[in-house]
């Protein structure tokens, strides 16, 4: 491996992993030391499952000292070499303990391991993808400001033009690295665009996930422009989403396709979409992390604020998706809304997984669905419908989650804690900032 690498001009491994916080963190190694890492791990320290966006360090009661060790064992069938990054390569890690055990805090080892319940115990597979939005920036911008790159109007053509060099670096970049790229396209807010790519498995979807906000940074530095995946670049306005998708599939058939309940779901699709609804004031601890996260769920703003769900409603925080007819048995999955890029995704895929086959267990029913915006609802039809507002601040969802024996089990008692103390801490960091000042100091931390 190392020589085949070295032949194509790769000069270090970039050693990948997402924290508690949802920072990408990293070690590198020469590519001479790849063998090695991959048979014997590289250190790291434990701390950085406690440390905030602000690289300040919180702690629990098994997190967050200076002791100890970690190792970082790159997974050399996710390596790729690096498009716009000449001279290097990535791979995602697992993390072990010094003497051979998962490390507890591994959110890619817990996806991993909820991924194998689903199918040990329900005979069920999945398939998932992130989408990803980033704010374009000037890179000639005074320190910390936000001024966007292009001046067109949202999904507008002329964004495409004024950025068609850039973009097409970045398709051919992705291209290289095996990344299936589904759309590529301006978005609603300023400076934003859009990717969407192919489903793969959850564990191998969230390592895509990182390894294309690494190569859209890379391409974007190349051209002079600085990224920010923060769920709010500005303080009032549409943030960047992170919306999950996620499809269930057994003997490769789509459980959410062609079966008799709605829309073609099968019991079991119904049933799982019922329990991520059920979950989901808890689930968003996870997947809106931030104190920035709460400047994008707002309503009417397309960021699925509520408890609903609904065929093709992007105000419902659970939308189901058909497809067209004809793809429907390949295309169908369910999207979640309240998700955006500060969250961990091997988490947030586990937590919402989690959530999902904790429905099917139960056979939960799924409530009537929605249409339109939600927030037209007065008091008493939104409790007629089931329909509730999501946690408004970062302390009520960690509330929420600490309450949710079902998402904390998951996650396990190492993780869940860490999870809460790290949110807790990411509130005080904020206290007395006005939204344009929370939003300032999550700006280019994503």
């Amino acid at each position: 491996m190392s020589g085949e690498l070295s032949g194509q001009g790769v000069h270090g491994v970039v050693l990948a992993y997402v924290d508690t916080a949802g920072i990408a963190r990293v070690k590198t190694v020469p590519t001479a030391k790849l063998a090695a890492a991959a048979a014997w791990g590289v250190g790291m320290s434990p701390v950085f499952d406690t440390f905030l966006a602000n690289d300040a360090i919180v702690a629990t009661d098994v997190l967050g000292s200076p002791d100890g060790d970690l190792r970082l064992y790159p997974d050399l069938d996710r390596l790729a070499v690096l498009a716009a990054q000449p001279g290097w390569a990535w791979a995602p890690v697992d993390r072990i303990t010094q003497e051979g055990a998962p490390h507890p805090a591994c959110g890619r080892t817990v996806l991993r391991r909820i991924v194998a319940r689903a199918a040990e115990r329900h005979g069920v597979t999945l398939k998932a993808a992130i989408e990803i939005e980033w704010a374009l920036g000037r890179g000639d911008a005074p320190e910390g400001d936000f001024v966007p790159a292009v001046t067109g109007p949202a999904y507008g053509a002329t964004r495409q033009v004024e950025l068609s060099d850039c973009a097409a670096d970045l398709l051919a970049a992705l291209a290289a690295q095996g990344v299936d790229v589904e759309q590529l396209h301006p978005e609603y807010a300023p400076g934003q665009f859009e990717i969407s790519v192919g489903a793969l498995d959850p564990v191998a979807a969230a390592d895509r996930s990182v390894l294309v906000r690494q190569t859209i940074r890379a391409v974007a530095q190349r051209h002079g422009l600085r990224v920010s995946f923060a769920p709010a670049v500005l303080g009032q306005g549409v943030g960047n989403g992170g919306h999950l998708h996620l499809s269930a599939w057994r003997d490769g058939t789509n459980l959410h396709a062609g079966g008799p309940g709605r829309y073609g779901m099968t019991a079991e699709a119904e049933s799982f979409v019922a329990g991520v609804l059920d979950h989901l004031p808890a689930l968003t601890a996870v997947t809106a992390p931030s104190p920035a996260s709460r400047l994008r769920l707002r309503p009417s703003q397309w960021a699925g604020v509520f408890t609903a769900w609904g065929r093709e409603t992007r105000e419902a925080a659970l939308r189901v998706v058909t497809g067209t007819v004809g793809v429907r048995d390949r295309a169908a999955n369910l999207e979640v809304k309240p998700v955006d890029l500060a969250a961990n995704p091997y988490l947030a895929l586990a937590s919402v997984i989690a959530a999902g086959l904790d429905g099917i267990a139960s056979s939960a029913p799924l409530p009537g669905e929605i249409t339109g915006d939600p927030a037209r609802f007065d008091a008493d039809e939104a409790a007629a419908r089931g329909v509730r507002r999501l946690p408004v601040s970062l302390a009520d969802s960690v509330e929420a989650f600490r309450a949710d024996e079902v998402l904390r089990t998951a996650l396990g008692p190492v993780l869940a804690d860490a999870v809460a103390a790290v949110r807790r801490g990411e509130i005080e960091a904020v206290d007395g900032l006005d939204d344009d000042r929370v939003a300032a100091a999550y700006r280019w931390k994503y």
